[in-house]
């Protein structure tokens, strides 16, 4: 494929490094929850504009999609990053460390967000592209269900901002810094919650006979769950059901009335999504009626399968190697079994998720963890990828410059 003169290298990116650290570490003190980020919508839209973007707010309740053209193509590319935090009390100790109580970026979309307003600066700084890019920011990617992807689409966000593809990173700590990891087809797993609630009779700890116990029958739910992956599912096939949370009473000499359980599950087929959710439903009726309580369920779909479309994750494979030494480009990485709302956007528009090294996950470090923090070198390198990546789709034609 062609490309135009001059185009972006990450070195391009280095006199924003400064920049986007200190905007990083300002949305990091700064985190709100899923659909509560008006503060961060606020200075993405405020930055935006000032570059020179038309800027639409209020996409999905508290997104941004900031939109620049450039030329006469009518060619259009989308590329999307997560502005939500999560409700965990930070412990790293940082000196922009959140200044909200029990909320933290604790999954990188701080840095996913200054990515793309590095690109987005240096875009419109240089505008060596011609068709439309629609730089969409995201709200409530870690809601798990009716989250801030499903608000945007309902919302119109594909027949408002049109886009031939669109794009999304995501940071994989454990994996060297800077490294990009793609593969091609399903790359993360559907993932569904299941909560419940085994309901018995309470009683005194001295008099069993007369109680029908929840918590004894909340067990024998959890270890009859471990055979729905080994003993139901084809070993070729990947799933997880993993049991996350079991709660019952709290005085020693006292039999509870009820029992909570939840439950995470992950597939990568629509067969054996339905197969898993089919094995659940009969080990916890059938158990229940085996202790002599009785067992509420409460199966929530969550997100689908994420799949890369083949063309567009080719293409931001030939991207990474335009920017990137070769041995930092993975192109056929394994399967993830944690899930993505973006997935939900790729069912409506041909796109790739990417994966973006964070470096070693150790001592805490790992997503979802109170020690967690986005690595700040990648800074320039996912601004530069992404502004590689409008400069090779929408590229100008040649012969007529």
């Amino acid at each position: 494929m062609p490309t135009i003169k001059n185009s972006t290298q990450i070195s391009d990116l280095n006199a924003f490094d400064d920049e986007l650290r200190a905007l990083r570490h300002h949305i990091h003190k700064h985190p709100e929850l899923a659909f509560n980020e008006q503060a961060t919508a606020s200075l993405v839209a405020e930055k935006l504009k000032e570059w020179g973007y038309e800027v639409t707010t209020g996409v999905g309740k508290t997104g941004v999609v900031g939109s620049l053209r450039s030329g006469s193509s009518a060619r259009s590319i989308g590329i999307r990053a997560d502005m939500d935090a999560l409700p965990i009390l930070e412990e790293t100790g940082l000196p922009y460390a959140s200044q909200h109580n029990g909320v933290m970026h604790a999954c990188g979309h701080d840095g996913h967000t200054t990515m793309l307003l590095g690109a987005a600066k240096h875009l419109a700084q240089t505008r060596r592209f011609d068709g439309a890019v629609h730089l969409i920011f995201q709200p409530a990617e870690e809601r798990g269900f009716d989250s801030g992807a499903t608000a945007m689409l309902d919302d119109g966000l594909f027949e408002r901002f049109p886009c031939d593809y669109v794009f999304a990173i995501h940071n994989h700590p454990g994996m060297p810094q800077g490294q990009m990891l793609f593969r091609e087809g399903p790359f993360m797993a559907a993932g569904d919650r299941v909560f419940i609630k085994v309901k018995g009779v309470g009683g005194h700890a001295a008099r069993p006979h007369q109680a029908a116990d929840p918590l004894v029958a909340a067990a024998h739910i959890v270890v009859a769950l471990q055979t729905v992956v080994s003993r139901n599912v084809d070993p070729d096939e990947a799933a997880v059901v993993t049991v996350g949370r079991l709660q019952a009473g709290q005085a020693l000499n006292v039999i509870p009335d009820s029992a909570e359980i939840g439950i995470s599950v992950r597939s990568f087929s629509t067969d054996v999504r339905a197969l898993l959710k089919k094995r659940i439903i009969e080990i916890v009726q059938s158990t229940a009626i085996a202790q002599g309580v009785t067992a509420d369920i409460d199966y929530v779909a969550g997100y689908p399968v994420l799949v890369n479309d083949a063309a567009a994750n080719d293409l931001a494979i030939e991207v990474a190697r335009m920017v990137l030494p070769a041995d930092q480009v993975v192109p056929q990485t394994k399967r993830l079994m944690g899930s993505e709302d973006f997935a939900y956007m790729l069912q409506h528009r041909p796109g790739a998720l990417v994966r973006l090294g964070n470096g070693p996950a150790t001592d805490g470090r790992g997503l979802h963890n109170p020690k967690y923090d986005f690595n700040d070198n990648n800074l320039v390198i996912g601004a530069a990828y992404w502004s590689r990546l409008v400069e090779t789709y929408l590229r100008i034609d040649v012969d007529a410059t």
